[in-house]
Parts: C-alpha cells; structure tokens; sequence
C-alpha cells in the first residue's frame, strides 16, 4: 500500500477565464481529506483531473501509485459527482449489469444488492420515480461495488437532509476502517467536513489556501471581538482580516491561544470551516 492515495504535484489548469493552480497536495491513504472553496473555486476541476475526466497542463498527479491516464488505475477509484447519475429509464437491476459489464470480475453484485438493501431502494422501480437522495444513493452504491481504495466525492451531501447524510458520512467513517481505503470529498455543508474529515483543503479562486490537519485547524483560528485599539495592539500576522462595524470588529486570527495571551479581556471564540472561509473570502474582495 502506498503512503498516499493521490498526489497532486504543481498542477495547473487554464481555462479562458479562469486558472487553476500550482496545487500540490496529497490525500493520505487511509484518511477523509476534505475539499473546501467558494463556488468557481476550481474544486470540480480538481476532482475531474484527479479521475482523469479532463487533463492537466501543467504538474504530475500520481493516483493510488499510477497515472489517471491509466484505465485499469482509473478503475480502482470509485466517483460520485453532483447530479452526474444514471440514465432515468433505468432500474437498479439494470445498473447492476450494467456495472457488472463495465468492471467484470471486480463488480461484486453482493456487495450491490446489499448497499440497496441498506439505503432501502426500490429494485423494481424506474431511476425517474427516485428522489435526489435515492438517486444519488444508487450512486454511491455503484461506486462502493467495486470496493475501490478511492472514494472521490464531488459535493454528494449537498442537498440532503440531515438524517440521510448523517447516513453517508458513517458509511465513509465505516469505509476507512480499511487502511487502503481513502475518501476525497468537497462540500458546501462545512459542518459534514467537520464531523468525518482527517485534514481540510481549502481552494480560493484557483489557489489552494492551506491543507491541515482538521483538529488542529479548528484548534488554532479564532473569531476575535474588540475595540479597535485593543486590535492595534496584536503584532502583524496574527489578524487574517477584520470587519468593522458601529460595535468594534470582528477579526480571524490565526492563533488563538497568542491572541487570548495578549488580550485576556477580548473575546476570541474558536472559528468554524464557515467563518475561515467567510473572512479569507472577505478580505480577497477588498
């Protein structure tokens, strides 16, 4: 087993109107690293290069110790990407040979009727009669048949409600248990990443801000409350960006402990996935 599941090595990406990269990053094998970023951040583009849908101009990636370009790399990977499913008129059962077709000997229709069995579908009904959650259930399941030893999600919570992902996040919980399985999964809903992710990537307009361990990310920024004067008096670098306001400002930090050292009396709550993305994004719009 290799030590990483994929690396990304100064990729880049150029669109007409848009640049991805230098990102280089790596998803620790055995591990849940969660993509975060702001819409057009370049998160999809991202996951496309790693699954070998589009290619890089610039960079290596290496994918569970091969290429993307390779197929029989690309089918060790199990993919789910938002509202990318199966044709409507199609039944489970009819997805099951279809996969079966696809991957041959590595497709386990076991496996397959029993993640149905879990998420309680309906084998016998029409994919257009599913709602968004079913559907996007049958897709997990295909993409979990297989038993890759990468599980790349594209968004795959958004627009669930809270007990069905709840559902999900276990079951990639469950997944890693397996040392050579790992998960790379973007999201909107931050508090998903917050329960089941090893380490956070964030993406800004193309540049990959920072990728941390998660506890330690959420242990060290902080959301600070004072006076302006009180905010003049913390050494340059500590503040990530201030909002002003008619009651004093508001500011992440980037060590809360230091910050809480300095100014005792101030308030500096711990700061959420939410609030780190909302002041980087804050103060790149100034």
């Amino acid at each position: 087993m290799t030590a990483n599941a994929a690396a990304f090595c100064g990729i880049t990406k150029q669109y007409k109107d848009f640049t991805l990269g230098p990102v280089t990053m790596t998803v620790p094998a055995g591990s849940i690293v969660g993509l975060v970023g702001e819409n057009g951040a370049g998160k999809t583009t991202l996951l496309k290069l790693l699954c070998g849908v589009n290619r890089a101009d610039g960079g290596q990636i290496e994918l569970l110790g091969g290429s993307p370009a390779d197929a029989a790399v690309r089918a060790r990977l199990g993919v789910v990407f938002e509202d990318a499913f199966f044709y409507e008129s199609f039944t489970a059962a009819q997805v099951d040979r279809s996969m079966a077709g696809v991957y041959g000997a590595q497709w386990s229709a076991d496996a397959f009727a029993g993640y149905l069995r879990r998420f309680g579908l309906d084998t016998g009904k029409k994919l257009k009669e599913y709602s968004r959650g079913m559907r996007l259930k049958l897709s997990l399941a295909a993409a979990l048949a297989h038993d890759p030893e990468l599980l790349v999600l594209d968004e795959a919570t958004a627009g669930l409600d809270p007990v069905v992902r709840g559902e999900l996040l276990d079951l990639f919980l469950e997944f890693i248990q397996d040392e050579r399985h790992s998960v790379l999964m973007s999201s909107h809903i931050t508090a998903d990443l917050e329960q089941v992710a090893d380490s956070i990537a964030y993406l800004h307009h193309g540049q990959l801000l920072f990728h941390e361990n998660k506890d330690e990310l959420l242990q060290r920024y902080g959301v600070l409350r004072c006076s302006e004067t009180a905010l003049a008096s913390l050494p340059a670098g500590l503040v990530v960006y201030t909002k002003r306001g008619a009651f004093g400002c508001e500011s992440l930090v980037n060590d809360r402990a230091a910050v809480r050292e300095l100014l005792p009396g101030a308030v500096c709550d711990a700061a959420n996935l939410d609030d780190i993305m909302r002041f980087y994004s804050g103060r790149d719009a100034q």
